[in-house]
């Protein structure tokens, strides 16, 4: 933040100018480091649906360079791949001619004789319109969109470094039409427009490749809502294609769910300023399906369907958008050493996504209820949801190994764990806390303590957290995460919840006709097959003769796959009890095509409920624990 005014007393001598060869070295140009790598983005100029990026990184001394755009980005731990998403990229020289840029991976470009590079310059596809083809594409919340009325500008989508300079400083130009409207976090350090002034260029400061990759921003039809909660400012930004929702219509939803965050962190203040991002998609051709939310360190970026109604939507935003912004705990203020020093192109995971993940998910649902914005009862839903769902996974993964891992298989496959197994180990380190400590100590206290140690700049050694969390708390909090993060027994639930006077029943519940609250019936084959997964089924699929193990070929004559399968599960959700569907499987072999009606789907519901007689140190427990809010 102190260089900025440096940076723009730099800035007012660059001009457009590119050093011939021979001639003398003056401030327009510098060797790479001296000052910022200069990035454009042309917003109006946009071609074939690409965005035009032009990089001057400035004078180099070696012979030879490597361009890349991110293999990975934080946040998402799967391949994303932004490299082939460009097109046409060239090496400029000096003297204005092209120059060899040899393809060496999916991601990277080799440029020799570097000491005469001028600049990069490429186009950018945008990822939302392929998300329906066959072609592997990122996380919506983590993707891009290039639109006559909207841009998603998810930077590390766009911008690149070169390798082994992820430490230098960034100058990011964005010229788009006046009239339309942007959010960004990362500061403007200069605005001019044309003559005409028809046109504007924002230049954004960054400093290094990091806070380029971390800091989103969004351009075009959107609406903004600023408000602060606790000391932060917080800026809701949305964008609804059909004008179905607008920022001032979630703006009190959201003030109301922030600031009970901050009344549950207390004086935990990470983050001056905090984005929300909010892309709601209309469901057609080009549009993003794949709901949810990324986290950056003081932001998120959201997509959700623009068909919820506002009281859907409220609820997306209070459970999606509440993890994230709890991600300012963790991993912003409490981090590795692989994500502070995080390679884009070959990255080293961390062993503690239970922490990452897992604990700010369990925030995100333990302060609704410790804040009174939800009851008793929906909270113990919720945790049965998530035991039941992780219970449908690999319960005897080692948790450590598979976020050291989990980018390759077995371990990829069972990710979607760090919200559910993940959140139940935090609920459970705060119960045995809570317990340990007489209710003067929980989870939370434990990870302020984690960030008054380390902090934003300070990450810890991987390999020594555990041992670090038991010489900090208990030696019965060292035993658990030995036992059931690092090691591979399945948590004893029953036993953890007779601590604060829980216990488990069934009894019977109506579900959707694919998911059961967040609990889907089917899942999906590596080369894409949705099948019954290997549980109870609820009635009506019982009573179709669909047994656990069928592959869905077709409902109705429609064929279906993952490229589709959320059609068929939105669609079901309009069907009626009277509502006649054919349906073919794949048993063994041999398809089989099963007829009837929808019905009113029941199925087997274990559900946590208090005991009738609590003893007293039970209940002082689960106050201690849930609050005094009942």
């Amino acid at each position: 933040m102190n260089k900025f005014f440096t940076l723009f007393i730099v800035l007012v001598f660059l001009s457009a100018c590119s050093m011939k060869t021979g001639e003398t070295l003056t401030v327009m140009e510098k060797p790479v480091g001296e000052a910022p790598i200069v990035t454009t983005l042309s917003l109006q100029s946009v071609s074939n649906d690409r965005v035009p990026v032009e990089v001057n990184p400035g004078i180099f001394m070696q012979d030879t360079v490597i361009f890349r755009l991110p293999r990975v980005v934080q946040g998402t731990y799967d391949i994303s791949n932004f490299g082939t998403f460009v097109d046409s990229l060239k090496a400029i020289s000096f003297d204005g001619e092209k120059m060899p840029a040899e393809m060496i991976d999916e991601n990277s470009w080799m440029i020799t004789n570097a000491t005469s590079l001028d600049k990069i310059t490429y186009y950018v596809n945008d990822t939302f319109d392929i998300e329906q083809t066959d072609k592997e594409t990122p996380f919506s919340p983590s993707g891009t969109n290039i639109s006559d009325h909207n841009f998603v500008l998810n930077l590390h989508g766009f911008v690149g470094y070169f390798e082994d300079m992820e430490d230098h400083e960034y100058t990011i130009s964005i010229t788009a039409p006046a009239s339309m409207k942007k959010s960004s976090a990362l500061p403007v350090i200069k605005t001019s427009f044309t003559k005409d002034s028809s046109l504007v260029t924002d230049t954004y400061f960054a400093s290094r490749y990091f806070d380029v990759t971390d800091n989103p921003m969004m351009y075009g039809d959107l609406t903004v809502e600023e408000f602060k909660v606790g000391g932060i400012e917080i800026v809701l930004s949305v964008y609804s294609p059909n004008g179905s929702h607008t920022a001032a219509e979630l703006k009190d939803n959201l003030a109301t769910m922030m600031d009970a965050q901050k009344n549950y962190l207390g004086e935990l203040n990470s983050t001056p300023r905090y984005d929300v991002f909010l892309y709601l998609s209309s469901g057609q051709e080009g549009q993003p399906g794949g709901f949810g939310a990324l986290e950056h360190h003081t932001s998120t970026v959201a997509v959700a369907p623009e068909w919820y109604n506002v009281q859907a939507m409220n609820g997306f935003m209070t459970d999606v958008v509440s993890h994230e912004f709890f991600h300012i705990v963790t991993p912003l203020t409490v981090h590795s050493e692989d994500v502070h020093y995080f390679d884009y192109n070959d990255p080293t995971f961390s062993k503690h996504l239970w922490m990452y993940e897992g604990v700010t998910e369990y925030f995100a649902s333990h302060f609704q209820v410790y804040e009174g914005l939800q009851t008793r009862e929906e909270f113990y839903n919720k945790i049965m949801d998530k035991i039941s769902t992780s219970l449908s996974l690999n319960d005897t993964m080692s948790f450590t190994e598979m976020s050291e891992h989990v980018i390759d298989e077995p371990y990829a496959s069972n990710y979607y764990n760090v919200y559910m197994k993940g959140a139940l180990i935090g609920m459970s380190l705060d119960i045995l806390l809570r317990e340990q400590s007489n209710g003067s100590e929980s989870m939370l206290s434990l990870m302020k303590d984690l960030s008054a140690k380390y902090g934003i700049d300070k990450p810890f050694e991987d390999d020594n957290l555990i041992n670090e969390i038991t010489e900090m708390t208990y030696p019965e909090i060292g035993e658990f995460l030995r036992t059931h993060v690092e090691g591979t027994t399945p948590i004893d639930y029953a036993a953890l919840f007779s601590k604060v006077g829980l216990e488990f029943t069934e009894d019977e519940v109506q579900t959707g006709f694919f998911l059961n609250g967040q609990v889907p019936f089917v899942d999906v084959t590596d080369d894409g097959a949705i099948f019954f997964r290997n549980m109870d089924l609820h009635s009506s699929l019982d009573s179709l003769g669909v047994l656990p193990g069928d592959v869905l070929v077709s409902v109705d004559s429609t064929e279906y796959n993952l490229d589709n399968i959320r059609n068929l599960i939105f669609g079901s959700m309009q069907w009626t009890p009277e509502t006649e569907i054919t349906m073919v499987v794949d048993r063994d072999g041999e398809e089989i095509e099963l007829s009837g009606v929808v019905g009113v789907p029941m199925a087997p519901r274990q559900r946590i409920v208090e005991v009738e007689e609590p003893t007293e140190e039970q209940l002082q427990l689960r106050n201690y624990w849930l609050g005094k809010n009942e």
